[in-house]
């Protein structure tokens, strides 16, 4: 019997799903899917959607809440949807996450792989090195940053996100605070006027120094000398002040075209021992503690010796790759965006002239590149593969195997598209020798794993 829309029912939540919500069943078996709820409450359920086989539910009445549930210290949690376990215990979260990789090579995979404990990160709050505050108005019509609830583009006011260090939310505010006084109108979408539409920050995890992007519909942004001035005397790691301009109605954030209105235009860092320089559009893992861990496990999953080969796939800025340079005999790398690829080049120059002369980086699709090579005769004896989140297309994994490497590791950010190529990549030739998921976003459904696979014995 279907469930209807309202209808209350007193449910037991059994474990969480890939996108962090709890998942309990109806009385006939129907999976329920409840945001905001822990493995082992029983709660009253209202049900907002059914959709035949699961619906969808909301937590009317915690009735017995869960040993894993602790108490929200985030006035805007909920509204703002960013941080989906933040009532969950730290311990219960990496059990979760977990569980998830093991259903996802189990159901999607098809694999009873061995699924290792999550390793934690190293900071559970306050860890990302990034920030992208949307700008908009608080209640009182005064500049404010935030973040857009789940499914919207509706500011939720947010000046102190636990999940970005401190001085970062204090810049935002300091910013916000500067609009205000100077009337420096935040973007408003419905209308396409104003002027400012986010606050992009960065922080080096080692360096400590700061990036300050300012995105603006157009180039002139007002009082940009006092406000240098201002902010370099309050935050003095800021490094380097800069203005993005993007004039479209569009929902990606950034537009190409940057003015440097002080310093050099990036900021410089460290990652598992790899220099880097970055601006605006580099892309980088938002916690550096925790992926220089999933970096290592890759170096430790790919057991290099000094005459190897090693091809890094997706290789992005070259840090994976590079942080294991020393322990092969040459690298190549392959990305499709033109500017890793210059970024990556640039961090093997300075690491010094030995590690640029057993590196090459070159631009291009990874399907596209592994095939040539594969048809070039080159046989890597280990490959890295760090693909996006839709995961490998056949043509990469096809060439990969033309390759023959002896092993291969997979670094996911999506354990359903790693089980889905691990599972291809059985069938031909290769075993799944194990899985470590580790947690580089805490209090958010996302996790991260590194797969190791062994080319099968003739």
């Amino acid at each position: 019997m279907p469930l209807q829309k309202n209808q209350v029912l007193t449910l037991t939540i059994e474990r969480l799903s890939n996108d962090g919500s709890g998942v309990a069943h109806s009385p006939d078996g129907e999976a329920v899917f409840v945001p905001g709820t822990a493995p082992g409450d029983e709660a009253d359920i209202r049900i907002v959607k059914d959709c035949g086989r699961y619906a969808f539910g909301i937590l009317d009445t915690l009735r017995t809440p869960s040993p894993d549930r602790i108490p929200v210290d985030c006035a805007v949690a909920g509204p703002c949807g960013g941080c989906s376990l933040r009532h969950l215990d730290y311990a219960a979260e990496l059990r979760a996450k977990q569980e998830n990789v093991v259903d996802a090579f189990r159901r999607i995979g098809g694999l009873d792989v061995p699924v290792l404990d999550a390793l934690p990160s190293p900071e559970v709050d306050r860890y990302r090195n990034k920030v992208q505050f949307p700008v908009g108005r608080d209640k009182n019509g005064a500049p404010c940053i935030g973040f857009y609830a789940g499914r919207t583009h509706r500011i939720v006011p947010c000046p102190d996100c636990k999940l970005q260090p401190g001085i970062l939310n204090d810049i935002g505010n300091a910013l916000c605070s500067f609009f205000g006084a100077h009337g420096i109108q935040p973007y408003d979408e419905a209308s396409g006027k104003g002027l400012v539409r986010h606050i992009f920050l960065r922080r080096g995890a080692h360096s400590g120094q700061i990036m300050v992007c300012i995105v603006c519909t157009r180039a002139k942004l007002p009082h940009s000398a006092e406000l240098v001035e201002q902010l370099t005397a309050q935050f003095p790691d800021i490094a380097t002040v800069l203005v993005n301009v993007n004039p479209r109605n569009t929902n990606v954030i950034l537009g190409t075209e940057i003015h440097t209105l002080c310093g050099p235009g990036f900021i410089e860092d460290t990652l598992c021992g790899v220099p880097v320089r970055l601006g605006p559009l580099s892309f980088y893992q938002v916690n550096t503690l925790a992926a220089e861990r999933l970096y290592g496990i890759a170096a430790e999953y790919a057991q290099l010796q000094p005459d190897d080969l090693l091809l890094d796939l997706y290789c992005g800025m070259g840090t994976i790759g590079l942080s294991m340079v020393d322990r092969c005999r040459s690298l190549i790398g392959v990305e499709i965006v033109p500017e890793a690829i210059d970024s990556a080049k640039a961090n093997a120059d300075r690491m010094g002239e030995a590690v640029a002369a057993r590196s090459r980086f070159f631009c291009a699709d990874a399907g596209k590149a592994a095939s040539q090579l594969a048809a070039e005769g080159l046989h890597p004896d280990v490959i890295v593969l760090d693909p996006p989140r839709k995961g490998c297309d056949e043509a990469t994994l096809s060439a990969v195997v033309a390759m023959s490497p002896r092993r291969v590791v997979y670094v996911s950010c999506n354990p359903s598209t790693a089980a889905r190529d691990a599972k291809w990549l059985e069938t031909h030739g290769y075993h799944a020798e194990k899985v470590q998921p580790v947690d580089l976003f805490p209090r958010t459904k996302h996790v991260e794993c590194v797969l190791l696979m062994s080319r099968v014995k003739e």
